[in-house]
């Protein structure tokens, strides 16, 4: 692969845990939206199956302004019945994230590991992107209860 890499982007697909979507629907909503493919590179369903999006070589469309070098990653869930955040995730999912992290800690090492919402503009100058000045609360978890 070309590019290269200083972050992986943890996501989650805002939608409810009845929702048992795959990479295929995913990519459909995108398509829909006008997108060349699926803005994420992997995507984790609700029992813990990992697949494969958007290809590594390509970039990804899940984060504006760092799409270049980064890669997307996914999974199911994310908001509760009344579409509120919530960190919904199914144990097979947890594990399946841990091995994704594992993977990518081995595949780029110097790269940053963080969710979307730590992404958000430092609004108030202090250096930390605190949870008052997050822009959307996706991955609704800290990634770095990954390591």
């Amino acid at each position: 692969m070309n590019r290269y890499i200083n972050k992986i982007v943890y996501h989650c697909t805002a939608s409810q845990a009845k929702a048992d979507l795959d990479v295929n629907d995913v990519r459909r909503m995108h398509l829909k939206r006008g997108w060349s493919d699926i803005g994420y590179h992997v995507l984790i369903k609700r029992d813990g199956t990992i697949q494969l999006g958007r290809p590594f070589s390509k970039v990804g469309a899940h984060v504006r302004g760092h799409n270049n070098t980064s890669i997307g990653v996914v999974w199911v869930g994310g908001i509760d019945s009344s579409g509120k955040p919530e960190d919904n995730r199914t144990e097979k999912q947890k594990e399946s994230l841990k091995i994704v992290y594992d993977f990518f800690n081995r595949m780029y090492p110097e790269a940053i590991q963080c969710g979307h919402r730590d992404l958000s503009p430092d609004k108030d100058g202090d250096g930390v992107v605190e949870k008052h000045e997050w822009l959307k609360a996706c991955p609704c978890f800290d990634v770095s209860e990954l390591k």
